[in-house]
């Protein structure tokens, strides 16, 4: 009981120096939280939207995938005949065919495109009674005719959309053009999808090709009949079914939700992680926290054991103030954390991505792990102070406030950082020598961790000769000003070291993905430039494939030289060493040799274009012994079986096209039937000369009826690129903002607990003369050069991590290191300011201090 009640008379005498370790334990807690219940809240609104929207029984071809966009434009389709044999089945109240895509584009009447811009699915089909499960129409019908179609509700509203206004439906088959009869409304919470419905008949004709098909059947059960006794039933009517697949409710709704699963878990887990960062920062934090409260209570501690405290209770006081921490900062962070979960959902519903607060799900499992990561990461961070609380000695008692050894870092300490900095080192060196990126994976990841533990561990080593590198620079422009914020930031090398390591954390990640991220974009800009040599590129930014009819326009559009098709198909191949694999190979014009230039290691890329023939990727002609003349067996989905020639093997170093295996169109259009032809994924066209910019206005103007599609010159690839890869950098510093906004914590505490440690020191410069304005000063250059400490540190860091990590992707065909000059430049000073707003309040508070007041403090 006495411990208890020592911790807790400590924990409320110094709850303002704790305030901001526990801002770090709050902020970490609230990210994991905020993570988990944002996440279990998706899943459960899509486990509620999949449930809602599967028949007790669902019947769709067996290759059927429900979130795939077919290469052909055309989902997987049964035989409408079908339909009579399952309403024949024992037990079905009711049967009924569907069609649905996700192959297609909707545009109003000004041929905007009315699909969301989050990457969530636009989605044309007819409607049936199975919709009223999860839908209802609240306003107008629904449609009767190929002229009519009926949206939901959410896409109506996000568009501006009513009764009479007219879409048209853009699909491989052709264009459906219909006015709005009706408007319906999900029940449950629609994530973002456009949905868009049309009579069964006009969604058989335009999405499918054919009047008598469906993609899906919908049963529903008797009364008394379950789903399970169903799906058997229908499989019976069926001859065992071995053509279809059939799966109850349960089982579609887990079906689509796993298609969703992967996104979700990657998300979740990536944003876990950067709450782990923020955790490993906060833990230098209360570190140092712990560390300078217990130099601060030397004398204290030291009576304590005088008058017969044991090691074992100073040292279990120390944890308890810990616990009470860890208990405060987690119990406010469990509810920031469902703060910020709900902030999260209003940003995605502000993109397009819909989330009602009504699904918002907070698992038992949410607060407790929230409260238990809080408490034992802080327990473990105080665990070493309190170590070394219990290790004062009654002596202690009789001397100045303070420990002695804390103020240089043992060789022990330095020995081991130099070797786990080594082994770091020297597993980043391997990681630039192995010829398989999937080898030296290993190698960066090991070098990674090492480097930073050991630059964490050799942090006061550093400290020592970083600051005063750094001092000999910055500060001998401030005179003794600037010499007294050296020797104060030198005074405890390793207080200085835990500081800055902690900043350095989240500068180092920032530093090795700005390398990462510019190198991409510099690689890819380079391999554009050498190896393409089209005028312009022709694709969609959502991954549909080109329709018929947007090719056709392009082909009509003047002023172009030539004009290529690229499609996919997939395949499974046959070579002579009797191994059969599924393979995409790629069907193009012989054009697409000027459009894209290969580097071809024996043959002839030309005669690959020939009839019968194709070419190979280095990969794959050398895991299976293929040689120019060999003959693969070729057998095409959806097609027949060819005896293709090898005329060509090409270079798999590019990061275009790696491992492609090229064919003539003609040839694939001899194996393969029309209807089952993949449409083009990309295209590419050649300018007439001097024509260039005529022929890029008049591509454009070909497509303007096609809005999903895009006409890019190389500039603007390379534009659009540096954006995809701009923007995914952007989220990623999004999140590591919050252990940089920890690190200051840091900062600020380190700053605000040593003015408290010198009040006596200060009160004596005070009156020896120095003036507020210059004790302010002293303590902003003081924080000025720990945080670039750390951001030196950082950067350097994090530069050899993004090098290495480049070298992995030169294996992969990006083979440009670019450093980021502007952005490590720009971190480095921003740095700066960022030691200057930490000081703040500590040189504002040093300032204000009383000098009688300040010498007259004991210690």
């Amino acid at each position: 009981m006495t411990v208890w009640k020592t911790s807790m008379r400590n924990f409320l005498a110094h709850k303002g120096r704790m305030a901001l370790s526990a801002v770090a334990v709050l902020l970490s807690v609230a990210f994991v939280c905020g993570t988990l219940v944002f996440t279990d809240t998706m899943n459960a609104t899509f486990d509620k939207l999949f449930a809602a929207t599967s028949a007790d029984v669902t019947v769709s071809p067996k290759n059927a995938k429900a979130d795939d966009i077919p290469k052909d434009g055309k989902p997987e389709s049964l035989p409408a005949s079908v339909l009579a044999r399952v309403a024949k089945a024992d037990g079905v109240r009711k049967a009924e065919g569907g069609v649905s895509s996700a192959a297609v584009t909707v545009v109003d009447s000004h041929n905007k495109n009315m699909g969301s811009e989050t990457g969530a699915p636009t989605i044309a089909g007819n409607w049936t009674q199975n919709d009223l499960r999860s839908m209802e129409i609240t306003s107008g019908h629904a449609p009767r005719g190929p002229t009519e179609v009926m949206v939901d509700a959410d896409t109506a509203e996000k568009h501006h959309l009513k009764i009479g206004d007219e879409l048209r439906t853009i699909a491989a088959t052709g264009d459906i053009t219909g006015k709005i009869s009706g408007i319906a409304t999900f029940k449950v919470t629609n994530p973002g999808a456009a949905i868009v419905y049309l009579d069964t008949a006009t969604a058989q004709r335009a999405l499918l090709g054919a009047p008598d098909a469906f993609t899906h059947l919908s049963v529903t059960a008797a009364p008394g009949v379950s789903d399970t006794r169903l799906k058997q039933n229908v499989a019976e009517a069926l001859g065992g079914s071995a053509a279809y697949k059939l799966q109850t409710q349960q089982e579609a709704a887990a079906a689509s939700k796993d298609s969703m699963g992967s996104f979700l878990d990657v998300m979740k887990y990536a944003m876990l992680g950067f709450a782990g960062i923020a955790f490993l920062v906060g833990i230098f934090l209360i570190v140092n926290t712990f560390s300078m409260l217990v130099a601060q209570r030397t004398r204290e501690i030291g009576l304590m054991r005088a008058i017969g405290s044991s090691r074992k209770q100073v040292n279990r006081s120390v944890l308890l103030e810990a616990v009470l921490l860890g208990i405060v900062g987690s119990i406010l962070g469990v509810g920031a954390g469902v703060g910020l979960a709900v902030g999260l959902m209003k940003v995605m519903g502000a993109i397009g991505m819909e989330l009602s607060t009504d699904d918002l799900t907070i698992a038992w499992t949410t607060p407790v792990t929230g409260l238990a990561l809080g408490i034992v990461v802080t327990v473990l961070a105080a665990y070493v102070p309190a170590r070394r609380a219990g290790k004062v000695s009654p002596m202690a008692a009789l001397r100045d406030a303070g420990t002695p050894a804390d103020a240089r870092s043992g060789w022990v300490r330095a020995g081991l950082g130099l070797v786990l900095t080594g082994a770091g080192a020297a597993a980043l060196w391997w990681t630039t020598r192995v010829d398989e990126a999937s080898d030296g994976s290993a190698f960066l990841g090991l070098g990674v961790v090492l480097t930073l533990i050991g630059f964490i561990v050799i942090g006061p080593l550093l400290a020592g000769v970083v600051v005063r590198a750094l001092s000999a620079v910055l500060l001998r422009f401030f005179g003794p000003v600037g010499r007294l914020a050296e020797r104060n930031a030198l005074r405890n090398p390793r207080r200085t070291g835990a500081t800055g390591a902690a900043l350095m954390i989240g500068l180092a990640l920032v530093a090795c993905l700005s390398v990462v991220g510019s190198s991409m974009v510099a690689s890819a800009t380079d391999e554009l430039d050498k190896s393409v040599g089209a005028d312009f590129i022709v694709q969609s930014g959502s991954g549909q494939p080109i329709v018929p009819q947007a090719a056709e326009a392009l082909a009509a559009a003047p002023g172009i030289e030539h004009l290529t098709h690229y499609r996919v198909l997939d395949a499974r191949l046959t070579t002579p060493d009797g191994v059969t694999k599924k393979q995409e190979v790629t069907a193009a014009d012989p054009s697409y040799q000027q459009d894209v230039r290969r580097e071809v290691l024996s043959g002839e890329l030309a005669k690959a274009y020939g009839e019968n023939a194709m070419s190979v990727g280095e990969d794959y002609a050398t895991a299976h012994r293929v040689k120019v003349g060999d003959t693969i067996t070729v057998a095409f989905a959806g097609g027949d079986t060819a005896k293709l020639k090898v005329a060509a093997v090409t270079s798999d170093e590019t990061s275009l096209d790696q491992g492609a295996m090229y064919m003539n169109t003609s040839t694939a259009q001899r194996y393969v039937p029309a209807a089952k032809m993949p449409q083009n994924m990309l295209m590419f066209a050649k300018a007439k000369d001097g024509e260039e910019k005529a022929a890029y206005a008049a591509l454009k103007d070909s497509l303007a009826k096609y809005p999903t599609y895009k006409v890019q010159n190389q500039a603007d690839f390379k534009e659009d690129l540096k954006d995809q890869i701009g923007q995914l950098l952007n989220v990623v510093y999004g999140l590591l903002a919050l252990a940089i906004i920890v690190a200051v914590l840091g900062v600020v505490n380190t700053l605000a607990l040593s003015v408290v440690e010198r009040t006596r020191e200060i009160g004596l410069m005070r009156a020896i003369g120095l003036s507020r304005r210059q004790m302010r000063r002293m303590i902003r250059l003081e924080s000025v050069v720990i945080a670039l400490f750390g951001a030196l540190l950082g950067l350097g860091l994090g530069m050899g991590w993004g090098t290495s990590a480049q070298k992995l992707l030169a294996l992969e065909g990006l083979g440009v290191l670019d450093i980021p000059w502007p952005t490590i430049i720009t971190v480095f000073v921003a740095s700066a300011f960022v030691g200057l707003f930490a000081a703040l309040v500590p040189a504002f508070r040093a300032g204000r201090m009383n000098v009688l007041n300040a010498i007259a403090t004991d210690g």
